[in-house]
């Protein structure tokens, strides 16, 4: 018989990293953004010429600069991660409040465009394409609020274990904009 997992886990999840209520939720939170994605996916088709006219109105290159604000705030979460497992908690503290200032720059940039968007006289209330791109992007960026909060309790408390979990969220996160991103400002 094989003795416990060496980080204690004996659940038979132990190669997941971080903690596994943490990937439940993370996995609720993509079926969610998925069942959203999927929406939208067939509202663009049902009414594409709204829905390109719509994307106009859009600045893709302040959507661009954000896909590239997390990627990099991803990878200074997970150089935090490796920090911790390296025993150099000072660095993985660091790390991980590093990546949520870069984060708070993603929302910096988003209140910017949804400025601009409103300036314009485009509202959630301005047709279809408009009350998805404000639900999507809005509730996209709830998730980076919580994910920020995430990043700095985890900074607070820098076990390996809420490493692993704080930066599994946060990734989430990124890998929910790497797909929002195309799908609503690229794809027509």
């Amino acid at each position: 018989m094989d003795g416990p997992a060496l980080d204690g886990r004996e659940d038979g999840f132990s190669g997941l990293p971080g903690n596994l209520m943490m990937w439940i939720l993370i996995l609720g939170e993509l079926a969610v953004f998925g069942v959203a994605f999927l929406g939208f996916s067939v509202a663009r088709a049902l009414d594409p010429v709204a829905f390109g006219s719509g994307q106009a109105h859009l600045n893709g290159p302040l959507g661009a600069v954000n896909t590239m604000v997390l990627i990099t705030s991803g990878f200074i979460a997970a150089r935090g991660v490796a920090a911790g497992r390296r025993g150099r908690i000072a660095g993985a503290r660091a790390a991980m409040l590093g990546a949520a200032a870069v984060g708070s720059v993603f929302l910096a940039v988003k209140a910017v465009e949804y400025a601009a968007t409103l300036g314009a006289g485009l509202s959630i209330d301005s047709g279809g394409f408009f009350t998805l791109y404000f639900l999507l992007t809005g509730f996209h960026a709830l998730h980076v609020v919580m994910g920020i909060v995430v990043l700095a309790i985890v900074a607070r408390w820098p076990s390996v274990e809420n490493l692993e979990t704080g930066a599994a969220f946060w990734h989430m996160v990124d890998l929910i904009w790497v797909i929002l991103y195309p799908l609503v400002y690229l794809i027509r």
